[in-house]
C-alpha cells in the first residue's frame, strides 16, 4: 500500500488519516452545520438544472463525499452549483437528462487527465477582472433562472435564461398568481437578514421548513419539488451513448473547464480564510475529476466546490475533511430516511434561497474597486459579464482571457522603446566624440523592453525610413526578449537600409537572443561584444569604402510615438 501511495501521490495518505483524528468533535459538528446549508442548496441547484431534485443530493452526496476524500483541500466541500447549473440548462434543454450524466462523465475524464498533467497550478494566473466579470454574470443568470419558479409559471425551456425569464414574465402578466412570489421574498428576505443579524447561524433549512409548513397550513396550492424516491439508484452506465460522443464532446471540455476554474478559485478561498491550510491543486482536480466520473453513475450531475458551503465549513471551525464527509454522509441519511418530506418542499422557496445566495456571491465593493482601477480592468470585467449573460460562461471565459491578454500585450509592447543615444567611449570627450560621430554620419540606437510581435513594427518601421546616415549601431543589451516576429522585422529594417547603402551593426547582443536572430538572418557577421567594438568596425567601414550621404537631419530619431 506504501508502495502504491508513493507511486500515486493524489491519494489520500497518513497525513491526512493524522488531520482528522485532531478534533473529531469540532469537524463533526461543522459538518452537520454545512448540511443544514447543502440540503436546499442541492435540492435547489438539482432542479434549477433540469435533471432534479433528485439529481442535485445525489450530487451532494456522491461528489461531496469523493472530492472531500480525494481532493486538495481539507476543507473545501463540493456538490451541485450555481455555475454548474448555468452550463448544465443548455445542455439538459438539447440532450435531456441523459445528456447532462453524459457530460460528467466525460468530464470527470478530462479533469483526471489534467491532474496527471499538473495543470492546477496554472489557475493563480488568472486574471481578477475575469474572474470578478464571471461571477457577477453567474449571478445574474442563477437569479433569472429562478424568475419562472418565483412567478408560479412551470413548463418553460430554452437555452437562454434571459429569454425564458422575458417569457415568464409575460405569462405571469397575463396570470398572476400572488403565493409563489410572496414565498420566495419571504424566504429571500429572511436569508439576507439572518445573515447581517447573524452571519454564524444556517439559517436556509430553518426558513424553507417553516415556510413550507406555513404553505401546507394555509392549503396553498403551489408547485413543489414533488416525489423523491428514497435511496440513491444503483449505480448505472444506461445513458452512455457512444454515438453522442462527438457531439457533447465541447460541452464536457466546458464542463470540465468550469469544474477546474471553480474548484480551485475556491481552494484559494478557503487557504485565505484559514491560518495554515494549503491546498495541492493538482490532486484538487484529481479529486473533481473523480469525483464527476463517478457521480452520473448514480444520478447526479456534474459538480465542483462551492464557495458558500466551503466559507460555512470554514468560518464554523472546521479543522480536516472529516467535516466535509460528515456533511455527505447527513445528506445521505436524509435521501434514504427523509425523501417525503424533501418531496413537499415548493420550488418558490428553494429559488428564494437561490435569490439569495446570489444577493451574495458579488462583492459590491470589489467590483467597484477593480472598474475604478483602470480603464482596461474595467472593459475586460463588464466584457466577461455581458457575454456570461447574453451567451454562456465558457465563451465568457475565453473572451474575458482574450481581451485581458491583448490590453497586457499592449501595456507591454508601449514598454518597447528605441532612441538616439550618447556613445560614451572610454577615455574620451564624449561631447566631442559625440559631434565626431554625427560628423562621420555614424549614430547608436538603444533598443530597450522587449522586440517581441506586438512591440517590434512601429519602431522598427522607423529605423528602417532612415535616410540621413551611413551605420547605424544598435545597441541591444536591454532588450528583454525577442521572438521570431520581432527578429524578422529587424531583419526587414535591415536590409531596408542595407539596399540604400546603410551598414547596420549590433552590439551586446545576449547569448538567448542570438539563435533567433541567426536564424532568421540579417545580421550575419555585424554583431559585435560591446559599442565601442562596433564603432571602431563602423570607421574601418567608412575608411574602406567612402560614401556621399544626403544630409537630411542633423540627428535622426525613431524614438516610439
Amino acid at each position: 500500500m506504501r508502495s502504491l501511495r508513493m507511486s500515486l501521490p493524489m491519494l489520500p495518505g497518513r497525513r491526512d488519516l493524522a488531520a482528522m483524528r485532531q478534533d473529531p468533535a469540532r469537524d463533526l459538528l461543522c459538518g452537520v452545520t454545512v448540511a443544514i446549508v447543502a440540503l436546499p442548496l442541492a435540492l435547489a441547484f438539482g432542479a434549477s438544472s433540469g435533471v432534479g431534485a433528485r439529481a442535485g443530493l445525489a450530487t451532494a452526496v456522491v461528489a461531496g463525499a469523493l472530492a472531500a476524500l480525494f481532493g486538495g483541500s481539507n476543507l473545501q466541500v463540493s456538490g451541485p452549483t450555481g455555475a454548474m447549473t448555468v452550463v448544465l440548462v443548455p445542455i439538459v434543454h438539447r440532450f435531456g437528462p441523459r445528456g447532462a450524466f453524459m457530460v460528467g462523465l466525460m468530464a470527470g475524464a478530462v479533469l483526471l487527465v489534467l491532474a496527471a498533467a499538473r495543470i492546477g497550478r496554472y489557475a493563480r494566473f488568472l486574471p481578477t477582472p475575469v474572474i470578478e466579470g464571471f461571477t457577477a454574470g453567474i449571478a445574474v443568470v442563477i437569479a433569472l433562472q429562478q424568475v419562472p419558479a418565483v412567478l408560479g409559471i412551470g413548463g418553460l425551456h430554452g437555452d437562454k435564461v434571459w429569454r425564458v425569464a422575458a417569457e415568464a414574465v409575460a405569462r405571469f402578466a397575463a396570470h398572476p398568481a400572488c403565493a409563489p412570489v410572496l414565498m420566495a421574498l419571504t424566504v429571500t428576505v429572511a436569508l439576507l437578514v439572518g445573515a447581517r443579524l447573524r452571519p454564524g447561524i444556517p439559517f436556509s433549512l430553518p426558513v424553507v421548513a417553516v415556510v413550507t409548513l406555513a404553505a401546507d397550513l394555509a392549503g396553498v396550492h403551489v408547485a413543489r419539488v414533488g416525489n423523491l424516491p428514497a435511496g440513491l439508484p444503483a449505480p448505472s452506465l444506461a445513458f452512455f451513448d457512444p454515438a453522442a460522443l462527438e457531439e457533447l464532446l465541447p460541452s464536457a471540455l466546458a464542463v470540465a473547464a468550469l469544474a477546474a476554474l471553480a474548484s480551485l478559485l475556491c481552494a484559494s478561498a478557503a487557504d485565505a480564510m484559514s491560518v495554515r491550510e494549503r491546498h495541492d491543486p493538482d490532486r484538487e482536480l484529481f479529486g473533481q475529476g473523480l469525483a464527476n466520473l463517478i457521480t452520473p453513475l448514480f444520478g447526479g450531475v456534474p459538480a465542483t466546490a462551492d464557495i458558500a458551503r466551503t466559507a460555512v465549513n470554514v468560518r464554523a471551525g472546521a479543522r480536516s475533511r472529516l467535516a466535509a464527509l460528515t456533511h455527505a454522509a447527513i445528506l445521505g441519511v436524509v435521501v434514504f430516511a427523509a425523501a417525503p418530506l424533501v418531496g413537499r418542499i415548493p420550488l418558490a422557496a428553494l429559488a428564494g434561497v437561490l435569490l439569495a445566495t446570489t444577493a451574495r456571491m458579488v462583492d459590491v465593493g470589489a467590483v467597484s474597486a477593480l472598474a475604478r482601477t483602470t480603464r482596461g480592468d474595467g472593459v475586460v470585467m463588464g466584457l466577461t459579464f455581458l457575454v456570461t449573460v447574453a451567451l454562456d460562461l465558457v465563451t465568457a471565459v475565453a473572451v474575458g482571457l482574450g481581451a485581458a491578454i491583448l490590453l497586457a500585450l499592449r501595456a507591454v509592447a508601449r514598454t518597447a522603446n528605441a532612441e538616439v543615444e550618447r556613445v560614451e567611449l572610454p577615455g574620451a570627450d564624449h561631447s566631442a566624440e559625440e559631434r565626431r560621430l554625427l560628423d562621420e554620419r555614424i549614430v547608436a540606437y538603444r533598443l530597450d523592453g522587449p522586440l517581441f510581435f506586438a512591440a517590434a513594427s512601429d519602431f522598427l518601421r522607423r529605423l528602417s525610413e532612415v535616410t540621413d546616415v551611413r551605420v547605424v549601431i544598435l545597441r541591444m543589451s536591454r532588450v528583454s526578449t525577442i521572438d521570431a516576429t520581432g527578429a524578422r522585422l529587424l531583419r526587414n529594417a535591415i536590409r531596408a537600409l542595407d539596399n540604400r547603402g546603410i551598414a547596420v551593426l549590433a552590439s551586446g547582443v545576449r547569448p538567448g537572443h542570438t539563435e533567433v536572430l541567426t536564424v532568421m538572418g540579417g545580421l550575419e557577421g555585424n554583431v559585435f561584444l560591446d559599442t565601442p567594438e562596433a564603432i571602431a568596425h563602423a570607421r574601418a567601414l567608412l575608411a574602406s569604402a567612402p560614401a556621399a550621404v544626403p544630409a537630411v537631419a542633423a540627428r535622426p530619431s525613431v524614438a516610439p510615438t
